[in-house]
Order: structure tokens, then C-alpha cells, then sequence
């Protein structure tokens, strides 16, 4: 039996400005429904991923900012690095360790993320 990872709940405060902020690291706005006052789902798909986020009114209990080390996961870490410097995010150094490189950054709430080049730099 397969079991596929699709979904993770972000929480935020702010969803528009979460939304944007998401759209300008890369990821793809899937959907943005209205469903009732107390229910709105937006989701966010990173590039070539079959795992989406999604923020929202009604969608995690979770406090705003809370989620730690989300991680995704590219071919050329320095290409990262460079696109989301490119695109006005703020990230940090690359870090390399024995087990693979890694950029840091964190949304407007918080929220901590991580990408990950697998295979250490040389």
C-alpha cells in the first residue's frame, strides 16, 4: 500500500500576505476558495513537487509561526541560494554538512524552512 505525503497545514496570520510571500519563492497558487466566514483554503505547490502547503482560515490549529524545518529538497544548492537571493528573500549562507548543503529561510510568521541539496558540495 502506498501512503503519499500531500498536504501540510502552514499556519500564518496574515493569509494574503502569506500567499504572496509563498508566490515569491516560487511556489504555484493551486487554489484560493472561500468556503464559509470561518473556512478559506489556499494552496501552494513548490515546483515539481507532489506535496502542497496549505494556509488558511479553519486549517490548522497550529499557532502562527510555530511549524519548524519544513524541507524541500534541489538538485543545486547554490542555484537556490542565488534564485531566492534574486528574488528578495531573505536566506541565509549556505550550510554544508557531512550529509548535504542546506539554505535556511522563514516565512512572515516565522515558520522555518529548509532546502536541501542531498549530496554535499564539492
Amino acid at each position: 500500500m502506498d501512503i503519499k505525503l500531500e498536504l501540510i497545514g502552514v499556519p500564518v496570520t496574515d493569509i494574503d500576505r502569506a500567499k504572496a510571500f509563498y508566490e515569491k519563492v516560487g511556489f504555484h497558487a493551486d487554489h484560493d476558495i472561500t468556503v464559509s466566514e470561518e473556512i478559506r483554503f489556499v494552496q501552494l505547490t513548490p515546483p515539481g513537487s507532489a506535496c502542497s502547503i496549505a494556509l488558511g482560515e479553519g486549517i490548522t490549529e497550529m499557532a502562527p509561526g510555530s511549524l519548524d524545518n519544513m524541507q524541500v529538497v534541489v538538485t543545486d544548492i547554490e542555484a537556490a541560494h542565488a534564485d531566492l537571493r534574486g528574488r528578495g528573500i531573505e536566506v541565509s549562507e549556505i550550510d554544508d554538512q557531512p550529509w548535504g548543503s542546506f539554505v535556511y529561510f522563514r516565512d512572515p510568521d516565522g515558520n522555518r524552512w529548509s532546502i536541501q541539496q542531498t549530496t554535499p558540495r564539492t
